[in-house]
């Protein structure tokens, strides 16, 4: 009895002091690396953001258009000759009535002399033969003549007179042709390049070697394309009234131009299922140009309160498209949209948003339901755009 009372303090005093010593060791802060550095938790994802609106916006149609010259005059020479003198350059803006050509006048004068002499010859001729038919019928009426006689002279007159009808045409002709050796533009616009030098000689009518083509560029013409499927809107619309197209040359820094439609085609193009227009515009400014390619935007109509939200806050997920909103405690939930047409950097939400709502612009690919948000900047102090396609 004696050695197990001596031996338990021996054996407890160890078993004590490990036991303190695991104690302490959880109680205590976490130790090694990982306990340095443990951080808080930041603020938020960095996000942009823009505002949902409701707004008045225009229903377009966009195409690529050509630009065509309002009317071409192909110049030819309607007489004969050789052509000394030409009065423009190439390039050259000319007005109608301008002068262009000449052509060589002096064998066209000699025509017009002889058409003349022949005319005056005639005309005495006629006269006598008008006197000589009255008193033959005045001898006739006294029965100093025949009757028989008197018929043949008032024939031999009106014969004169008929000549003298075809003399006086030959130097209505002959004057004609004489004012035909002096070309002048028919029409107000830009000469193009000069197809027949001075010195040549120029057939009447020659359908292989024109002067020159004259092409009115102010106003003109841009001639687009739409798909037939907006040919009922495109119909209902100019029944109401003419409808606005502007044309954005593609070079750099050139300014839009704004003009009518005037012009919708009879019949859908079978191979492309699309159909012709045109518009007109005035070209004050010679911003367009016969040949060049345009982007064209048709205004229809315009369609008021209207949602719209930036472009590049429209999601395309495997459910279809949506959009992070963010909420009064700063943060995001997704949120499902139908979506109408695209507009100039922004687009037409049918359902799913409210005006008012703050949308994440930029930074989504970091964000998920729920997750907290800092917001950059405000990227939505306007938005504005047109309708492309129509809704």
């Amino acid at each position: 009895m004696r050695f197990r009372a001596a031996a338990t303090p021996g054996l407890l005093l160890p078993l004590l002091i490990a036991l303190l010593s695991c104690t302490g060791a959880s109680s205590g802060p976490p130790a090694g690396p990982a306990g340095k550095d443990a951080k808080p938790a930041g603020p938020g994802v960095p996000v942009t953001v823009a505002p949902v609106v409701r707004k008045e916006v225009p229903v377009q149609l966009s195409a690529i258009g050509n630009v065509q010259a309002y009317s071409t005059v192909t110049v030819k020479a309607l007489v004969e000759g050789t052509l000394t003198e030409v009065h423009f350059k190439e390039g050259q803006h000319v007005k109608k009535g301008d002068p262009l050509f000449t052509i060589d006048p002096r064998p066209f004068e000699v025509k017009l002399k002889q058409a003349q002499a022949t005319f005056i010859k005639d005309k005495t001729q006629a006269e006598l033969a008008r006197r000589e038919a009255i008193r033959y019928e005045e001898l006739a009426g006294k029965e100093f003549v025949s009757r028989e006689q008197a018929e043949q002279m008032r024939a031999a007159a009106d014969a004169a007179e008929a000549t003298l009808l075809v003399d006086q045409a030959s130097v209505e002709d002959a004057r004609l042709q004489l004012e035909y050796c002096s070309i002048r533009s028919p029409i107000d616009g830009v000469a193009g390049a000069l197809l027949v030098y001075a010195g040549n000689l120029v057939k009447a009518n020659d359908p292989d070697h024109p002067l020159v083509v004259i092409q009115q560029v102010s106003p003109i013409f841009v001639a687009f394309s739409v798909p037939a499927q907006q040919l009922p809107d495109v119909k209902r619309y100019m029944a109401k009234g003419p409808l606005k197209v502007t044309a954005a040359p593609s070079t750099p820094g050139a300014p839009s131009v704004a003009g009518t439609l005037s012009f919708l085609d009879n019949t859908v193009d079978l191979s492309t299922g699309m159909i012709q227009l045109k518009a007109v515009f005035q070209n004050e400014r010679m911003t367009l140009w016969p040949g060049q390619f345009v982007t064209v935007t048709l205004t229809l109509t315009t369609r008021p309160d209207t949602v719209v939200v930036p472009l590049t806050a429209v999601q395309t997920g495997q459910r279809g498209l949506y959009l992070f909103v963010v909420k009064p405690d700063q943060t995001v939930e997704s949120r499902s949209v139908t979506a109408g047409a695209t507009l100039g950097g922004e687009r037409i939400i049918e359902q799913g948003v409210q005006p008012g709502e703050q949308v994440v612009t930029d930074g989504q690919s970091r964000l998920v339901p729920g997750v907290k948000v800092q917001v950059k900047a405000d990227a939505g102090a306007s938005v504005g755009g047109s309708v492309r396609g129509g809704s």
